[in-house]
């Protein structure tokens, strides 16, 4: 196929570029940047650089393309994760996501793209027992930044999946982790964080969080080019509790032991969204990504690393 690429040099982009061209898809890639052009032709793809938000120049550039499936990667996160940067880049983000994946969305139709595939969220799922499958309700009643993701990507399932002459795919990924993430064991933001004892397990740590390899993230999202329409959650075979995987994650990385802080304390001084990642987030289950995707995610590499279970 001829795949465009929208967000083609993020976390995920960049491995979702490289995993097309090694399926035999010919892959356009829009970026913002000409460092990010730069990149795509590094890796023998083609590129584009256009404003999402310009909509003529959308239009024009996947007009030109003509392609017959559109992967839409937009986000506007921050280079490193604090929750102030993440604060402070929500509204931009939601802008991008909703305006500009929009714009894409529209462009794409009207190319005569058949196909259109999103990326949503695997870790906002309600509470409730066990790994969340994909007709499980999101987190709308979360804490007030997480409700607004949520109501965020509810938004943009609705507008895919709704559209009419569009095969809509929504991947619902896992917490991403591998080469260029937050959770890079190397580099990651998140792992320096945790060498420096700035990552705590809050009250009891019961959370559940689902990961998913960038990697393998990017090769479920190849055989969604040919999966039927709908909803999936592209998260590996380990959802495990904050009082789990990251003192495994510290381990694995040489760090210390986390600090444990009591969730008032951690109400006070971080506020409520930290402690519902910490208290309330629910795992996700993907054996519907596994039978229709034949997705084969790798074990989370620091609860492997220790031969720990979830």
């Amino acid at each position: 196929m001829t795949v465009f690429v929208a967000g083609a040099t993020g976390a995920i982009g960049r491995p979702l570029i490289s995993a097309l061209i090694a399926a035999g898809h010919h892959a356009v890639g829009m970026t913002s940047s000409e460092s990010g052009l730069k990149t795509l032709r590094d890796k023998d793809a083609d590129g584009v650089v256009v404003n999402a938000l310009d909509s003529s120049a959308v239009t024009a550039a996947i007009q030109k393309v003509r392609p017959d499936a559109v992967i839409d990667e937009l986000t506007s996160l921050p280079r490193k994760y604090t929750p102030e940067e993440m604060r402070a880049a929500a509204s931009r983000d939601r802008t991008l996501r909703l305006e500009g994946g929009r714009n894409v969305q529209n462009a794409a139709q009207s190319a005569g793209a058949r196909r259109y595939i999103v990326q949503s969220t695997g870790f906002f799922y309600a509470p409730g027992p066990g790994p969340a499958a994909e007709t499980d309700s999101l987190a709308l009643n979360a804490s007030p930044a997480i409700a607004g993701s949520v109501r965020t990507y509810t938004q943009i399932e609705e507008r895919v999946l709704g559209a009419h002459g569009l095969e809509g795919i929504a991947l619902r990924y896992g917490f991403f982790y591998g080469p260029g993430t937050y959770h890079d064991l190397e580099n990651g933001s998140i792992s320096q964080q945790v060498r420096k004892c700035e990552y705590p397990v809050i009250g009891s740590g019961q959370g559940v969080s689902s990961f998913v390899h960038v990697e393998g993230a990017a090769a479920a999202t190849v055989a969604a080019l040919e999966a039927d329409p709908g909803v999936y959650n592209i998260v590996d075979d380990d959802p495990s509790e904050l009082n789990v995987w990251l003192p495994a994650f510290a381990k694995a990385i040489g760090a210390p032991e986390p600090p444990r802080i009591s969730e008032e304390d951690a109400l006070k001084n971080a506020g409520p969204d930290a402690v519902y990642y910490a208290m309330h987030l629910r795992g996700a289950s993907n054996g519907k990504a596994k039978h229709q995707l034949g997705f084969a995610p790798r074990r989370l590499e620091w609860l492997a690393a220790r031969g720990a279970t979830a």
